[in-house]
């Protein structure tokens, strides 16, 4: 029993939070299936394609997941309105939110052009440059699509529908592979552009997911009473304040966590291509995994704003443990298979000996902090379903770069433990993670 908490209210709301997740987690292992495609796929190219990729979309991620997690803020507010039954709010924030998607891709669209100077004033291996920057000149030309598309899938989520982002992420998922083997092999009358080419195919399956939501909140009677496909309104100071209160220390959150795992690829990209390949192998099959304890992360936050729209304070409680708990429970099975089936998950990847075996060492220690993962994705979750994003900013800028970035930063380069010491500090950061924010959910749910 957790402070008094009922078994059978832990129960109710984590069946609750299954049903939610279960078609989120369907649409999130889709998600992860399009860099998931382009690795196996880039990885029949060589090991110079996979690790040009691998650099490139570490330094895209770092812009996209702060985008993205300031959207992420429709998620909550959408669901205490939803649970107070206000829909006329609801349609209100996925009409303002538009304008702040348009400004940011605009901004982080300019802020990526310079990549190849950015790379080489970071010291990335020359024989991968030229790959990664057309790589992140390439899908730079999504941005305003996933961007709005990640607003109304928020949206979605925050009224409780959640079988359409599945549907729609699914089909995402099939462009993308059909337009990496357009554009990557050259078939269909395309050019042959190899490694860049996933780029390509890649902001093509963003346009089409954008599309799909507008065509679905425009034709679907569920939606119709939020009034959200409609045309946008004037700008609403207010509540653009209130999105962008929530949503910067949201997407800080976001982005200093994925910036620790972008600046661990970058540190390995020093190391030599088929290093960088086998770290992107490790660092893509974790964040395949990743995508179900995040399934249950949005979940907890829609069952949470749920109850806290509607003034029951101690559902949200419960919904926050309950969600906690399956989001650990999952990463501890994702951690058993790592440990058995670490070499048989690197041969998938590639044919090269060199890569397998440290792609095999790298996964053993990806099995290491999945626990710690799966634990720090629930808190977050639960956090935000209760509106608090300024001080968990505050504790992942602390875990992740006072404690993760030292370690990885002295033990992979300094001490020259290779890709092995990069990855010591990525499990120091993400552990301190968990303890902290686990501890900051127990304070504020009461």
């Amino acid at each position: 029993m957790v402070d008094g908490l009922r078994w059978r209210a832990l129960a109710y709301e984590g069946r609750a939070i299954l049903k939610l997740g279960g078609p989120l987690l369907v649409a999130n292992l889709a998600l992860a299936g399009m860099p998931l495609a382009d690795t196996l796929m880039a990885g029949r190219l060589g090991a110079q394609s996979l690790a040009g990729i691998a650099v490139g979309s570490s330094l895209y991620a770092l812009a996209l997941y702060l985008g993205l997690g300031v959207m992420t803020a429709l998620s909550p507010l959408t669901a205490h309105a939803y649970g107070a039954g206000d829909r006329e709010k609801i349609g209100r924030y996925a009409r303002q939110i538009a304008w702040v998607a348009g400004f940011l891709a605009l901004v982080l669209f300019l802020l990526l052009l310079p990549a190849r100077e950015i790379l080489l004033c970071l010291g990335t291996d020359a024989t991968v440059i030229s790959t990664a920057t057309g790589y992140v000149h390439s899908v730079s030309f999504g941005l305003p699509a996933i961007l709005m598309a990640h607003a109304l899938r928020c949206t979605s989520e925050g009224v409780g529908r959640t079988r359409p982002v599945m549907v729609v992420t699914l089909a995402g998922l099939g462009m993308n592979v059909l337009l990496n083997w357009v554009f990557m092999f050259g078939h269909l009358g395309a050019p042959a552009m190899g490694a860049v080419g996933t780029g390509v195919a890649t902001a093509l399956s963003q346009w089409v997911m954008a599309g799909l939501y507008l065509s679905w909140f425009t034709c679907s009677r569920g939606y119709r009473s939020y009034g959200i496909a409609v045309m946008p309104d004037r700008p609403d100071g207010a509540v653009l304040k209130e999105i962008l209160m929530l949503g910067l220390p949201m997407g800080g959150t976001l982005l200093a966590e994925t910036g620790l795992f972008s600046a661990a690829g970058l540190m390995v990209g020093t190391l030599g291509a088929e290093t960088v390949a086998a770290h992107q192998i490790a660092l893509n099959y974790a964040s395949f995994t990743f995508m179900a304890p995040v399934s249950f992360h949005s979940a907890t936050t829609i069952q949470v704003g749920h109850a806290l729209g509607g003034r029951d304070r101690r559902a949200g409680r419960a919904a926050g443990f309950a969600g906690i708990s399956l989001c650990v429970a999952l990463m501890a099975s994702s951690a058993i298979i790592l440990f058995l089936f670490c070499g048989d998950i690197a041969r998938l990847y590639s044919a090269d000996s060199k890569v397998q075996s440290i792609a095999a060492h790298l996964l053993l220690l990806a099995g290491l902090f999945q626990i710690s993962d799966g634990l720090q994705v629930g808190a977050m979750g639960a956090l935000r379903g209760f509106k608090d994003a300024r001080l968990p900013l505050a504790i992942t800028l602390g875990a992740y770069w006072v404690v993760g970035f030292p370690v990885a930063y002295y033990a992979g380069l300094v001490s020259q433990q290779g890709p092995a010491g990069v990855w010591l500090g990525l499990i120091a950061g993400l552990t301190t993670a968990a303890i902290l924010l686990l501890y900051r959910y127990e304070k504020v749910s009461r």
